[in-house]
């Protein structure tokens, strides 16, 4: 088991030695040149019971962002299409829900999910809490990756969410695996947190056994209504570090560079990237927040000399 003091040692290290360290493990276990593009999309929105201080769809604070009536299956599959046209091998369905709930909208979701599988792309989908049960359910649909975020460490979570329990995401993430399908879990860093809670984060991350697939590493975006709304941005740097950490203790594990991106420039993504992030989100939007449009990530890799991974 990973230690919290093994963690802050190699976050510690001087930039350029973590890089070299990150790009080695990269190329050891990735084709170092291969991007995956991702689609995410949501399919529920707004009118959401949890508090998360950085979320503009939770129902507890006044925001741009109001509940809004569930997609249906056509719409979703014919975003899903779009996706796969413009590029994208994963497309991601979102619902703004504290867990899930048998009954016709999560039966409504396992169409979705069959739908984009059809297709031949990945399918993957963030739902909130789950059970085994139900995951069973969307694996026998097809479905290829679980996401479920820690946020941040146990100890700073508190501070950020109040109507559900660290232990319950932990708890979901275990019944997705016991299903056979793949996680996806990461977290967000600017939320007032400190070095020790962002390197306790990637220890409980890469201390699962097995460890997740898939690492979203996101940056906050400040919300306007939202209690985080007025915190200033984050070093481009810091990112670069939480990545290159990520790649070193998960080295299997595809880290996508994910929320935040808008605030970076195009050299700042290419470091991230050349620190071992191998995935990015494609399109305008992340749920409700802003992303680069699709000209320009597809100028940024083809400048970069990197490639789209192919579907």
């Amino acid at each position: 088991m990973l230690t919290h003091d093994f963690v802050r040692k190699l976050y510690d290290r001087p930039l350029f030695s973590l890089l070299d360290e990150a790009r080695a493990v990269h190329q050891a276990n990735h084709p170092e040149l291969e991007v995956q593009l991702c689609t995410l999309l949501s399919v529920k929105t707004g009118g959401c019971p949890e508090d998360c201080k950085y979320c503009t769809q939770s129902s507890h604070y006044e925001t741009s962002v109001g509940p809004e009536k569930m997609l249906d299956v056509d719409e979703v599959l014919a975003a899903a299409r779009r996706a796969k046209d413009a590029g994208s091998t994963r497309f991601c369905m979102g619902a703004a829900w504290r867990e899930v709930k048998d009954g016709p909208a999560f039966d409504r979701v396992l169409s979705m999910v069959r739908g984009v599988k059809s297709l031949g792309l990945e399918a993957c989908v963030t739902l909130g809490m789950v059970t085994t049960d139900q995951a069973v359910k969307l694996k026998e649909a097809g479905l290829d990756a679980y996401n479920h975020n820690l946020d941040t460490s146990r100890q700073h979570y508190r501070s950020i969410i109040s109507t559900r329990t660290y232990d319950d995401r932990l708890r979901t993430l275990e019944n997705v695996r016991a299903a056979g399908v793949t996680v996806c879990s990461g977290g967000i860093i600017g939320m007032g947190e400190s070095v020790d809670d962002r390197c306790d984060m990637l220890r409980t991350l890469a201390n699962l056994d097995p460890q997740p697939e898939s690492v979203p590493i996101n940056a906050l975006v400040p919300m306007e209504g939202t209690p985080l709304g007025a915190l200033p941005p984050v070093d481009p740097l810091e990112l670069v570090r939480m990545i290159a950490c990520a790649r070193i203790l998960m080295p299997r594990a595809r880290v996508r560079l994910s929320a935040g991106r808008t605030a970076l420039s195009r050299e700042a993504q290419l470091l991230a990237m050349y620190a071992g992030a191998n995935s990015i989100f494609y399109g305008d939007k992340l749920l409700t927040t802003s992303n680069p449009a699709e000209d320009g990530d597809r100028a940024l890799l083809r400048d970069a000399g990197l490639r789209a991974m192919a579907g």
